[in-house]
């Protein structure tokens, strides 16, 4: 039409519809072909590049498991690259395998290979700059003051020489070579164990126990309290650290009670990032080692944590080149970085000796732990195997819990160290321990020898005259001693750390009844009240229904003695309440 004016336009697209972002597709096709055939063409290329420098999914897939299959020794084709990504159920991000026959089919020399992943690399750095431009225009659009653009330069600075030094090139191999003067000039000796003295920054643990030990239940806790600054197992508070926790063993449901059991929820979670089930690669391969090295720049940790270790390998556990790939793909580089792990795993068949499966598990790991439940809620947590013999050997940790029927009442539960006179009703033969299975028969303060060695034999429970004497007179000093409970009766609201049992406001003094039958002033000879009859069971002395008004622990219903009735408690010091079990009975 002659009488329309055509209005002139710029040809630019200023609103950035068509663009994008830069990259040489040429280049990463021919890279992505030559290295489906040729090994050392992969290597070479990898001095140069690195999988987050090749633009395109698909050949950035084939990288990854061609790095997968070179790490592990294996021939390299085509088909194998195609069967390798049909295992992992993403054939549809190579066009159905499509993209890799026309690659593998029009390839070039190796030899031509590093000058086109030089190609790359140069628009990789492009396309990081044209982001942090896109960035910084965002920011400035929303009203970013000076100090938010400073700290987007820095920390685009920042990744820029960790590239450099970390990254490829001959620059990362330079990088591991030690500069002697500030060697030297480091103080070694004085590093700062992180909160609960189980490791340094940088190393890696695991922690071993059955699956009935609790294991989650103590790192869990452990960490988030490490993520929100709090003391644990009587370590003082430090700063928080940032945590990638990474599950791949509990479900939802399970983790969101036992984060409100130990007083976390919305807002008091600190600087802790949970991954439940992520779709990551298996840790043993190169692809795997990349996913969780990209989590962990995404969240900024400082710890890592795998629970349970055995579910992120596709490699026999018996296997030590499994965990030597796991070591090379995951490890090594959370290792270079500075950044601490912790593992979770199961206890073999035989517990003396340690993780099930193949002994190479504890090559590389700085620490080896071992959790083991000793009944009543106490837990013995031994390092069996350590690199540096930094830090404590063994905690012997008290597991409090409260439950509100099927569940667990938020900021009931903790893990605590046991106090000295804990410790010794815990070890069996002890006079502590024989005074507290004395007090779980229902015996009076004041019962003297005969009566007690009477109960004790019928109760199947050994031990010397002289001990059983020992526990007598300390029984029947209580009523001047008093009581040396050291239990909490209730948990504080707020935890901003650790405290001793004994600091609770409101605690008292221990009151003791004296028996009906037991004079206050002194006798030559006290007399003892008449033993109750037992009932038979297990052992243990019961006395009959005709005594109604006597207390009895809600988790056990065995008699409960006048000193834990008079200061309100209800259970024993040795039942636990999670699973009703008491040192005497099953659970």
């Amino acid at each position: 039409m002659d009488n329309v004016r055509h209005i002139p336009h710029q040809q630019a697209d200023q609103d950035g519809l068509n663009r994008t972002s830069p990259h040489d597709i040429e280049a990463e096709e021919y890279v992505g072909g030559v290295i489906m055939h040729d090994r050392d063409a992969y290597l070479e290329c990898a001095r140069i590049i690195t999988r987050d420098d090749i633009y395109q999914p698909g050949i950035r897939l084939i990288w990854d498991v061609v790095g997968g299959l070179v790490a592990e020794n294996k021939q390299l084709h085509p088909v194998i690259v195609r069967a390798e990504i049909e295992k992992l159920k993403r054939l549809r991000e190579v066009d159905q395998g499509n993209l890799i026959l026309r690659l593998g089919a029009q390839t070039i020399p190796g030899v031509m290979a590093p000058a086109f992943a030089e190609r790359i690399a140069e628009q990789a750095q492009l396309r990081r700059r044209d982001e942090y431009a896109n960035r910084l225009k965002l920011a400035i659009a929303g009203g970013a003051t000076i100090d938010e653009l400073d700290k987007l330069d820095a920390d685009f600075r920042q990744y820029e020489e960790r590239r450099t030094n970390t990254g490829h090139g001959n620059s990362h191999l330079a990088a591991s070579y030690v500069d002697w003067d500030p060697f030297f000039a480091t103080d070694f000796g004085s590093i700062q164990l992180l909160p609960g003295q189980l490791l340094a920054p940088g190393q890696q643990i695991t922690v071993v126990g059955d699956g009935k030990a609790g294991k989650s239940l103590l790192v869990q806790e452990w960490l988030w309290r490490m993520a929100t600054g709090q003391a644990f197992l009587g370590d003082r508070p430090q700063d928080p650290i940032p945590v990638l926790y990474v599950d791949a063993e509990n479900g939802q449901q399970d983790i969101q009670e036992r984060f409100l059991s130990y007083g976390a929820g919305p807002g008091r979670m600190g600087l802790l990032t949970y991954a439940s089930f992520p779709p990551i690669r298996p840790l043993d391969t190169a692809g795997g080692g990349a996913d969780l090295m990209a989590m962990v720049a995404d969240t900024e940790a400082q710890v890592v944590c795998l629970d349970t270790v055995s579910r992120f390998i596709s490699g026999p556990e018996n296997d030590a080149d499994t965990w030597l790939s796991l070591y090379r793909h995951t490890l090594l580089p959370l290792k270079r970085a500075g950044i601490a792990s912790v593992r979770l795993d199961h206890m073999g068949k035989d517990g003396e000796r340690g993780a099930r499966g193949s002994s190479a598990k504890t090559q590389d790991v700085d620490h080896v732990w071992e959790l083991r439940a000793q009944g009543g809620g106490n837990l013995l947590l031994k390092r069996t195997h350590t690199r540096t013999g930094i830090g404590p050997d063994q905690f012997v940790i008290v597991r409090q819990a409260q439950r509100d029927g099927n569940h667990y009442r938020p900021g009931g539960t903790r893990h605590i160290l046991m106090e000295w006179e804990q410790m010794q009703e815990a070890m069996e033969g002890t006079v502590p321990w024989l005074v507290a299975q004395i007090d779980r028969l229902g015996l009076p303060n004041d019962a003297g020898n005969p009566r007690t060695i009477a109960a004790l034999a019928s109760a199947g429970i050994k031990a010397g005259k002289e001990k059983i004497a020992a526990a007598v007179r300390e029984r029947k000093n209580r009523d001047n001693l008093g009581s040396r409970e050291t239990f909490p009766e209730t948990f504080p609201d707020d935890l901003p750390g650790e405290r001793s049992p004994g600091t609770f406001k409101g605690s008292k003094k221990p009151q003791v009844k004296h028996s009906p039958e037991t004079p206050r002033k002194d006798q030559e000879t006290p007399p003892s009240p008449p033993s109750p009859p037992l009932r038979e069971g297990k052992g243990e002395g019961r006395p009959n229904a005709d005594t109604p008004d006597e207390p009895l622990c809600t988790v056990c219903n065995t008699p409960l003695p006048d000193f834990r009735h008079t200061r309100g408690y209800d259970t024993h010091v040795a039942c636990d309440p999670t699973t009703g079990s008491h040192p005497n009975t099953a659970a």
